[in-house]
C-alpha cells in the first residue's frame, strides 16, 4: 500500500467522520466540518502529487482517487443542501453531482475504447475544482446568520463552481462526440 493510495483512504475515511462533525449541536462544528473538508482537499492534491513525484502510481489509486474525491463533494453539497434550502443552492448542487457523474462515466466508457486522453482533465476544469471546493468550504466554515457575507460569497462560487461545470461538460461530451456518434466506436 503506497503512501499516496494511503492517503486516498484516509480521504474516503474521513467521510464519516465528517459527516457526524457537520451535524454536532455545537457552534464549532461549523469551522471543525471546514476543517477536516480542506484536509480532504488537501489530501487530494497531496496524493496526486506523492504518486507522480515518488513513481506511486497504481490501478488501485487511479481508480480510487476520483471516487474518493467525488464521495466527499457529493456527501459536502447534500449536506450543504439540507442546511441551505433555496432552490438556487439545490439547483447548483444538483448540477455539480450531475456533471460528475455524468463525466465519470463518460471517461470510464473513453478508457474502455482507449480513448481516455480524449476526455482528460482541462484547466478549466482545475478552475471549476478550486472554486467548487472554496465555496463549501465558505459554506461549511460560516454560520450564515452570524455571516451573511460570506454565505453571499459562497454562494457566487458555488455558483460560478456550477457554469463551469456546465462548460466542463460541454468540452468532454464535444471531445467524446465522435466516439458516441460513430456507428462503431471501436473502430475510431
Amino acid at each position: 500500500m503506497t503512501l499516496a493510495n494511503q492517503l486516498t483512504l484516509l480521504r474516503v475515511a474521513l467521510i464519516p467522520v465528517f459527516v457526524l462533525v457537520f451535524y454536532l449541536p455545537y457552534q464549532w462544528s461549523y469551522i471543525a466540518s471546514a476543517v477536516i473538508f480542506s484536509l480532504a482537499a488537501a489530501t487530494d492534491w497531496l496524493d496526486g502529487y506523492i504518486a507522480r513525484k515518488l513513481n506511486q502510481s497504481t490501478p488501485f489509486g487511479a481508480f480510487l482517487d476520483p471516487v474518493a474525491d467525488k464521495l466527499m463533494v457529493a456527501t459536502a453539497l447534500v449536506l450543504l443542501v439540507d442546511l441551505h434550502n433555496y432552490l438556487f443552492f439545490t439547483i447548483a448542487a444538483a448540477i455539480i453531482i450531475g456533471r460528475e457523474i455524468a463525466v465519470s462515466a463518460l471517461r470510464e466508457w473513453m478508457a474502455e475504447l482507449g480513448l481516455r486522453s480524449s476526455v482528460a482533465v482541462s484547466y478549466i476544469g482545475k478552475i471549476k475544482t478550486t472554486a467548487q471546493m472554496a465555496a463549501i468550504i465558505v459554506l461549511l466554515a460560516f454560520d450564515v446568520r452570524e455571516f451573511p457575507v460570506m454565505e453571499s460569497i459562497g454562494y457566487i462560487l458555488l455558483y460560478v463552481a456550477a457554469a463551469l461545470t456546465i462548460w466542463t461538460m460541454f468540452i468532454y461530451l464535444r471531445a467524446a462526440w465522435p466516439a458516441l456518434t460513430a456507428d462503431d466506436p471501436n473502430d475510431l
